[in-house]
């Protein structure tokens, strides 16, 4: 992971939803942080840079108050459901050195086998990491997997300095043999026929069959004009 993004940070003094408004107004975020035992503090972020440095999960912040830094995890992030913006965030004071537990992105590369379909069953999974020091993602190759194969959690290649908390043996990667488009026809109108659905022909294609039956027989088709005599 990289350096920590520093975001300026100013203590708050006025708490509830109009105050929070009012800093979201002229551009800041509302955000609390705590941990390690002290008391929560109340602060305001620069909206702009925090929106940014959390566009990346796991990121690592260093909150300067007067003057003073402080390393910091969001814990959580409360986000419109509409529009781009971030409403509140919650921080979790960490240390040098320490080791947090964090859910961390599965990064599938690579190709099967043809004729397969790879399904990614767990798209994070738990690592134990320093927190100076968190993956950005877990990496899995697929290449050449045959039909049949299965990753469990305790096969997948950690990155250094990580240790996994998610099950062993929780299925992350499965790899089937994919269904033809003939086979998936064939299913569907099998389960149609079981289930008493038939199509009609549409008017037109009707008439169209009328219309080559009858020319076969000799006949004119019902409906059709007449030539007339000439």
């Amino acid at each position: 992971m990289s350096d920590a993004t520093k975001l300026l940070a100013e203590k708050r003094t006025e708490f509830g939803k109009g105050a929070a408004r009012k800093i979201r107004r002229a551009g800041n975020i509302p955000a609390v942080m705590y941990g390690h035992g002290t008391a929560p503090v109340h602060i305001s972020l620069p909206g702009h840079d925090t929106f940014q440095a959390l566009k990346h999960t796991n990121a690592l912040l260093t909150i300067v108050i007067d003057g003073d830094e402080q390393l910091a995890l969001a814990k959580d992030v409360q986000r419109d459901p509409i529009k781009p913006v971030i409403e509140h965030v919650d921080l979790v004071v960490v240390r040098k050195g320490e080791k947090v537990t964090v859910d961390v992105s599965v990064h599938l590369e690579g190709e099967a086998a043809p004729e397969t379909l790879v399904t990614l069953d767990h798209n994070t999974l738990q690592l134990e990491a320093l927190a100076t020091n968190i993956p950005d993602n877990v990496v899995v190759s697929v290449e050449g997997l045959q039909a049949g194969t299965q990753i469990l959690a305790g096969a997948v290649q950690l990155p250094e300095g990580s240790t996994l908390v998610t099950d062993p043996e929780a299925l992350v990667v499965n790899v089937t043999q994919a269904i033809s488009e003939e086979a998936l026809e064939a299913e569907l109108a099998e389960a149609e026929a079981e289930a008493g659905i038939e199509h009609e022909v549409a008017g037109e294609e009707a008439g169209e069959a009328a219309a080559g039956e009858a020319a076969a027989e000799g006949e004119p088709a019902e409906g059709a004009s007449e030539s007339s005599e000439s």
